[in-house]
């Protein structure tokens, strides 16, 4: 969308979180309200005119582990608004907490060409004494509006870090450095300037759900209900037989590489719905060799996560279980993150 010396036109899609909140004091880091609007934020970083021409629209302004489907498809329809616009790349303020599970659906759900999709938050609301949300900020314009972002799927820019949305994971509850997670990271901040250590591509692992169909039957996302439970010791059938009569599918974040004591490897074994075996563990993966062996003819509804923790799991099951995907089709989409 751009021509000649014309500055690089971003859109940016003001969700919420703690960028966008105000504290009751210059210290609390806590306990805030989400009051501060797209506008406000811009007006924090008057030197990012410099860098592109803005345009911003306010989605909604709550605290993301509020985001429910109805607010991730007016996330889902503004990037694809502003894609058909043709802007040159797309910023999204979110809150931290699920931004992992919104990037993650957005980069199974959209496809961005080359253009850039940028998320970002922040630890700190802006009434602290040393926000982080306005250099966050500046840096995601910085990384949407920079043509070496092109062709990298969804982004995000938290911390002086350059991250992909697919593999993203919150690592620390508290803290300026949550996003440590050790895979996933592809770039950095030096003097304000775009840094990437590889050359574009997608992670391994991406795959495309085309949502145009069902969002346009009746105007809703209607994604299945799937279940995450945590194992722990003294785990037993109870909490299953329960949450399976009200659910398309199941997600078990297990102990270790998969392990889940004999007797509820076997009731999850004979369920009628797609059951993902999962971890608790940040690091590693799944398997399909460490799921329970099925003694029976019939196909086993059981699938290994690979590396997808729980929350991602259970949104790529919801993906697979909204396009109708048989058991083994739904293994097959698994087998690409190496379970399955």
């Amino acid at each position: 969308m751009t021509s000649g010396n014309s500055l690089p036109k971003i859109k940016i899609l003001a969700t919420g979180g703690t960028i966008a909140a105000k504290g009751s004091s210059l210290t609390r880091a806590i306990d805030y309200n989400f009051e501060v609007g797209a506008q406000e934020m811009l007006a924090a970083i008057p030197d990012v005119s410099k860098l592109a021409a803005i345009d911003y629209e306010q989605v909604c302004n709550v605290d993301s582990k509020d985001i429910d489907q109805e607010i991730l498809l007016d996330i889902y329809k503004g990037i694809k608004n502003a894609l058909n616009d043709g802007y040159d790349g797309i910023v999204v303020t979110h809150g931290t907490d699920t931004l992992a599970e919104t990037t993650y659906f957005i980069e199974s759900t959209i496809d961005e060409g080359e253009t850039p999709i940028v998320f970002v938050g922040s630890l700190r609301p802006s009434t602290s004494s040393s926000p982080d949300g306005p250099m966050n900020l500046y840096e995601a314009i910085c990384v949407a509006a920079d043509p070496s972002s092109k062709g990298r799927g969804v982004l995000v820019a938290i911390n002086d870090q350059i991250s992909t949305g697919y593999n993203l994971m919150k690592t620390s509850a508290n803290g300026l450095g949550a996003f440590g997670m050790k895979n996933g990271i592809l770039g950095t901040f030096i003097n304000n300037k775009v840094c990437y250590y590889y050359k574009p591509a997608k992670p391994v692992g991406c795959q495309f759900f085309d949502l145009t169909d069902e969002i346009s039957t009746n105007g809703k996302l209607n994604l299945p209900v799937v279940y995450i439970i945590y194992g722990h010791q003294c785990f037993d059938t109870t909490m299953v037989d329960h949450l399976a009569q009200h659910a398309d599918g199941l997600v078990i974040a297990a102990m270790g590489s998969g392990t889940l004591p004999k007797e509820l490897n076997v009731k999850l074994a004979n369920l009628s719905i797609p059951v993902i075996y999962s971890k608790k563990a940040a690091e590693g993966l799944i398997p399909s060799t460490n799921l329970p062996v099925v003694e029976s003819d019939n196909i086993s509804n059981v699938i290994a996560s690979g590396f997808l923790n729980p929350e991602k799991s259970r949104i790529l099951l919801q993906l697979c279980l909204l396009k109708n995907e048989t058991i083994s089709s739904i293994r097959e989409k698994f087998s690409e993150v190496y379970g399955g």
